[in-house]
């Protein structure tokens, strides 16, 4: 049996092996998260029935919505379990792996529990009607079902990493979206369910997933992992779960504020420039992928060397996470203003889409390069759980957006709503890096 912990007293090193170990893995499963989405729409895109299409987009949308709020329960666990194997403690790691299951579960129960209300209400809140809000309510109808597997996943996700197996966290990835889109293919084709049997897949690939997950867990801890009431009735580590998972959620709503004041605004420009939006904000998702990647190797490494009480490896693991994240965003900011008209002219074949989005590639090309440091500086709080100061800074952020928004807008339309995006991101990244020195000072003592 493996010994699940390092002693708290032994430094050890960071390295850009170790720092890449989490990365690569990590980026390469988000990665495959798109693929899904893609198999999924051309598996009903097959049936020629743009209402189902279009149910798909609106059932996806709200998911991706819900999904997304509740993603703390993935960032939590990576941060504390990665605090707990610096400090030396495998009954206080399984203990958080425990805890966050027991809330994964009761969040879960929870949207089962008004899934009537969302699969009558939540279409219509989206703006479909007929056939359309037929078609997103079958898929919500099934898919909502797997809301329990799904968090449960989040946290197997976010324990695994927090132990720095970006590798397994990768197989577990891969073998859900894999499921995922092997069933949508047989059930949504094969056999001709359309829409609901994409949804099944979905339900399978999560299921299949968290049998894999507690399996690998059983396997490689043995006894060590079996839970244990007192684990999960510690009130005051309960409560400190609660309150970095409630500062996370702030951040996760502030962030999807932003990007729904985007596309609010930017339809009102007309159809034309919404669409060229939506397709420049692809050039920010791919950037997304490796940054978010890099932000998970901070969570984990951060969180350990603050567990181990390693100050000299805690600032290297902020180092060298930093200097991958703007490389990386540096490369990406180059490919796009080099092939970023290649990209659009993939995209969209509609020729005034295509040339509206070449008018703002300059803006959708930066966010990588503005961006870096957000997803950097929320990979080391979230690590380091500083989360009170990330979602105070993140509000400060958001407030000085709106405020770009409202001078910008109105004298520079467009053009005025991407400067405020990139104004956004920088904003985010440059408020904690100046909370970064004190927090460092306050966290570790001179002796460490």
């Amino acid at each position: 049996m493996h010994s699940p912990s390092l002693p708290a007293s032994r430094p050890f090193e960071v390295t850009h092996r170790s720092v890449l170990a989490i990365a690569v893995p990590m980026t390469l499963g988000f990665v495959t998260t798109p693929l899904l989405g893609l198999t999924d729409t051309a598996v009903v895109g097959r049936s020629g029935d743009a209402a189902q299409l279009a149910g798909l987009a609106i059932a996806a949308a709200l998911f991706d919505l819900l999904f997304a709020s509740l993603n703390f329960l993935r960032a939590s666990t990576t941060a504390l379990v990665a605090q707990a194997q610096g400090r030396g403690e495998p009954s206080e790691l399984f203990a958080v792996f425990w805890r966050s299951i027991v809330l994964s579960l009761g969040f879960g129960l929870l949207i089962l529990a008004v899934s009537p209300a969302i699969v009558g209400f939540g279409p219509a809140l989206m703006g479909a009607d007929g056939g359309v809000q037929a078609a997103a309510a079958t898929y919500i109808g099934i898919r909502i079902l797997a809301a329990p597997l799904t968090l449960s996943n989040f946290t197997l996700l976010g324990f695994v990493l927090g132990r720095g197996l970006g590798s397994v966290g990768l197989a577990l990835q891969i073998l859900l979206n894999g499921v995922n889109i092997a069933m949508s293919i047989l059930l949504g084709l094969t056999f001709g369910y359309g829409i609901a049997g994409v949804a099944w897949g979905t339900v399978i690939g999560e299921f299949v997933a968290m049998i894999a997950g507690f399996a690998f867990i059983f396997w490689r801890y043995g006894r060590t992992a079996i839970p244990k009431i007192s684990m999960i009735t510690d009130r005051a580590k309960l409560m400190a779960l609660f309150r970095l998972n409630r500062d996370i959620l702030i951040r996760t709503f502030s962030l999807i504020t932003a990007f729904t004041v985007m596309t609010r605004i930017g339809a009102g420009f007309g159809a034309v420039t919404l669409a060229a939006n939506a397709v420049l904000m692809n050039f920010f998702m791919i950037a997304s992928f490796y940054l978010d990647g890099m932000a998970t190797a901070a969570e984990q490494i951060t969180g350990e060397t603050i567990g181990a009480k390693q100050r000299r490896a805690f600032e290297r693991a902020v180092k060298l996470t930093g200097v991958w994240s703007f490389g990386l965003a540096l490369a990406s900011l180059a490919f796009f203003l080099v092939f970023g008209s290649a990209i659009i002219d993939f995209i969209t074949t509609a020729g005034d889409v295509r040339s509206v989005a070449e008018t703002y590639l300059i803006y959708a090309a930066l966010t990588a390069l503005t961006g870096a440091l957000a997803f950097h500086m929320d990979g080391v709080f979230i690590g380091a759980t500083w989360s009170s100061d990330m979602r105070n800074m993140m509000l400060v952020a958001l407030a000085g957006y709106l405020a770009t928004v409202a001078v910008l807008v109105p004298p520079f339309s467009n053009h005025g709503l991407w400067i405020a995006l990139n104004v956004f991101l920088g904003l985010r990244g440059l408020l904690l890096l100046a909370r970064l020195k004190p927090k460092t000072n306050q966290t570790f003592t001179d002796s460490q």
